[in-house]
């Protein structure tokens, strides 16, 4: 497998009373295409801001993101909004990244109008996506508070699908969920990777949900990686006194 994303000596520190606070401190890895690679971690320990990072939503102080062999750090403009077919975000609460005043299917068709595809192409797409995720058409004439939060993570899924990305970044996407939905939303993301060969980075602070979804995961603490490998080598053979503690919060 070749790497679609690779991420060198990342780093961005925040500041809280003029006192430094380093959010990410020089973190490096890659996510090989077709992979599901977790970052698992605590609140707080940098994994949201990693993300941020990597997608544009936030600039570093230094580092590099090469997607698909290209540098994509401090791009503007048109550059900057090609990255976004390539890459696309699926955050922790869906309802807050729709526009309340638009319905579920706008916000879907949104990207691929965009692009310039006519609106009655869009909205047939759109409909074709909503299937894929296991959703009614009806559901694309909804608002984000008419429908649940396992639907609207749905929704939120197929709309980071219409671009067709390569690599999809799920933020905390299952945290916000009852544990059913949690398992329906798992099982959707195995199947849509396998059905379109997706390469996912999958955020989660649970362990056990990683070792379910992911084939490589690496361990966060304090904005640094401190650890790597499979999730059976990193749940069974623990290196870190804080892996540990992670693998015994689930056990």
């Amino acid at each position: 497998m070749d790497k679609i994303l690779e991420v060198k000596n990342l780093r961005k520190t925040f500041y809280k009373s003029k006192s430094p606070f380093p959010a990410v401190e020089d973190v490096s890895f890659q996510v090989m295409r077709g992979e599901c690679l977790g970052l698992v971690g605590e609140s707080g320990c940098g994994k949201s801001t990693t993300a941020r990072l990597i997608a544009g939503l936030l600039e570093p102080d230094r580092g590099s993101v090469c997607l698909d062999g290209e540098e994509i750090l401090g791009l503007k403009g048109k550059k900057k909004r090609d990255v976004y077919t390539k890459l696309q975000m699926v955050f922790q609460t869906p309802q807050d990244s729709f526009d309340p005043r638009w319905t579920l299917g706008d916000g879907i068709m949104e990207s691929m109008r965009n692009r310039g595809m006519k609106k009655e192409q869009a909205r047939e797409r759109m409909y074709q996506l909503l299937e894929q995720v296991e959703l009614d058409r009806s559901f694309g004439d909804r608002y984000p508070y008419e429908v649940s939060g396992g639907e609207c993570q749905r929704a939120a899924i197929a709309r980071a699908l219409a671009v067709d990305p390569g690599l999809v970044i799920c933020d905390e996407a299952t945290s916000a969920l009852d544990v059913t939905v949690q398992a329906q939303i798992m099982e959707l993301l195995k199947r849509l990777q396998m059905e379109r060969k997706l390469s996912l980075l999958f955020i989660c602070h649970d362990l056990a949900l990683v070792q379910h979804m992911c084939q490589r995961v690496l361990v966060m603490y304090q904005g640094k990686i401190i650890e790597r490998g499979t999730p059976d080598e990193v749940i069974q053979h623990p290196r870190e006194a804080y892996t540990r503690t992670l693998i015994d919060s689930v056990l």
